[in-house]
């Protein structure tokens, strides 16, 4: 009686795993909330230096009288305005004359941070991101130490704290440090949650299920964000707002059971029991007592005496044996192209020639395309058919974008623009939402929550690159777009590379992780792959089972189950 087996007595597609589905929508959702607020409160609106003659004059007429200075207009002082003679100061701007876009008052604006000091805010944006790094580590390590749910809400904590006390900034080095906490739940908050989730799911629930609810919840996320301040009308009242949400997670504790898998590594056999029969109850099961005793009898036979007990798993357990170092390797590399590709397209919004909240709005609307077509292609052809298909086909676009800016004028077309915008937004969002599944499903479960950490640390850092890789685009158009086409391209070879988990189970200990795929090829898609002859014998054994519970022979049934059951194992 094996933890999949026990689980599915216990129900895995049950009530209990639909609200797991839902509070994993809600964690989605704050976090994309969250996530986007650094660059919702430091949008820079249209400015021009303030003069007394502009003060009763249209943001029309203003941009008349600086259109002569050209782009760098923004940061000149005029000393006098004479109808169309008009003289510039050599003194520096102290004031500035606003545009703002649907009326929001960002960060940038209120405190002035333009021309000569808007180098504070890309200060507090790199130590959000600095947080990030450190946060994505530290609650790694508290996941696989004192649980999913723990971790969960201490980093959602920490969002809610950054947040809130970044709405009294008022100099940058209060700025920068609020934002440096903030940041701490920047991917934690969410990755610990989809970990737990995962455990706790039916093999059929993590394809259109989870990828459909992710899709919607990050769309809803992604739309309610930049309308949200709009609505606030105030950087520090929509800080408010995402430090709220953020804020209920706490009520996570009385609701979700604690990973039975987790338990189990940490030789809690009886906590994970417990767990199960309330999942059990909740989904209005009944499992009988020499089930329990079966899979309890399993745990604590495969664990080692005492005189024989090794140190506790580490995270560079990943690497002493080979195929499980080839794996843990690859799951890096993959994540870390597909994260710096997901950060560069998603959060390039400005320069498209449309309000960025109205990019923002478009770039949300794909989204939940892309769930939908990420669970149906997961179901028929697998995890890894559908990254390796999502990041062909971004990086094909990619390319043709690369190609169709270095035609002359073409940066200037807005529907040229978001003609490859739009899919390749859908197409990144698959690639990111699979390979985060994808990466998750191939750690041991001992390791899972340090591992994805090491590896969400590796695409935080490689996300560095993204700002300057965006800006490149300023200096030629198509540089970008060609880059991210080969980095796509690189992360589908490096995806062909891994084994398929769809319809498997997943590996708990680091000898599981060794075994899991070994041999291989690389073409080795689900979908190609023939129904196994252990599915037949786990069906027979499952009707042998209940054939001889039937008998209702005194004693015989118990140690008949335990003989099948160490059978199966």
């Amino acid at each position: 009686m094996d933890f999949d087996k026990i689980l599915e007595k216990c129900g895995n597609a049950g009530r209990y795993q639909y609200l797991m589905l839902l509070l994993l929508g809600y964690i989605a959702f704050t976090t994309t909330v969250h996530y986007y607020s650094q660059n919702i409160i430091g949008f820079v609106p249209q400015h021009w230096c303030y003069h007394q003659d502009l003060a009763n004059r249209s943001h029309e007429e203003i941009a008349a009288i600086y259109k002569p200075f050209g782009k760098d207009a923004s940061c000149i002082r005029l000393d006098s305005i004479e109808g169309t003679n008009v003289t510039v100061s050599e003194k520096a701007c102290e004031k500035w004359i606003y545009k703002y876009d649907y009326g929001f008052r960002s960060m940038n604006a209120e405190l002035n941070w333009v021309c000569e000091d808007a180098y504070k805010a890309r200060i507090g944006q790199s130590l959000f991101f600095l947080g990030s790094l450190v946060g994505t580590f530290t609650f790694g390590i508290l996941g696989d130490k004192i649980g999913r749910v723990r971790a969960v809400i201490l980093a959602n904590q920490c969002g809610f704290v950054g947040d809130f006390l970044t709405t009294y900034a008022t100099n940058l080095v209060q700025f920068a440090i609020f934002r440096c906490i903030s940041g701490l739940a920047a991917t934690s908050n969410y990755y610990l949650m989809f970990i737990l989730v995962l455990e706790y799911l039916a093999p059929k629930l993590r394809n259109l299920a989870l990828s459909g609810t992710l899709g919607f919840c990050f769309c809803l996320g992604a739309l309610v964000a930049p309308w949200l301040s709009v609505l606030a009308g105030n950087w520090r009242i929509y800080l408010t707002f995402s430090a709220l949400l953020q804020l209920v997670v706490g009520l996570f504790y009385f609701v979700v059971q604690e990973s039975a898998q987790w338990l189990i590594t940490r030789s809690n056999v009886e906590g994970a029991i417990a767990r199960l029969k309330h999942i059990a109850h909740f989904n209005g099961r009944q499992v009988s007592p020499i089930d329990f005793e079966a899979f309890r009898n399993r745990c604590i036979g495969k664990r080692k005496p005492s005189h024989q007990k090794e140190r506790s798993v580490r995270i560079f357990d990943l690497l002493r044996t080979p195929q499980l170092r080839k794996t843990s390797l690859l799951v890096i590399l993959t994540f870390m192209l597909t994260s710096l590709s997901f950060n560069t397209i998603s959060r390039n919004v400005e320069g498209l020639g449309l309000s960025p909240f109205v990019v923002f709005s478009l770039f949300a609307v794909v989204v939940p395309p892309s769930g939908i077509i990420q669970g149906l292609l997961q179901s028929r052809v697998g995890r890894k058919a559908t990254a390796f298909l999502a990041m062909v086909t971004t990086g094909l676009l990619s390319l043709a974008l690369g190609v169709a800016l270095s035609q002359e004028g073409a940066q200037h077309n807005v529907t040229l623009l978001l003609a490859f915008a739009l899919p390749m937004r859908l197409g990144i969002s698959m690639c990111y939402t699979v390979t985060s599944q994808f990466s998750s499903e191939l750690l041991p479960t001992c390791v899972r929550s340090r591992g994805m950490a090491a590896v969400h640390l590796s695409a935080a850092a490689a996300s560095f690159i993204s700002p300057y890789l965006i800006h490149l685009g300023t200096k030629l158009a198509a540089a970008p777009s060609l880059i991210l086409s080969v980095v796509l391209l690189t992360a589908a070879l490096g995806t062909l590379m891994l084994p398929e988990t769809n319809n498997r189970k997943l590996p708990i200990t680091l000898e599981d992780g060794e075994a899991f795929g070994k041999g291989e090829s690389m073409c080795a898609f689900d979908c190609c792959r023939p129904r196994d002859d252990d599915d037949d014998d786990d069906d027979g054994a499952k009707v042998a089972l209940e054939e001889l519970k039937l008998t209702g022979i005194n004693g015989t049934t118990s140690k008949t189950e335990t003989d099948l059951n160490d059978e199966e194992v």
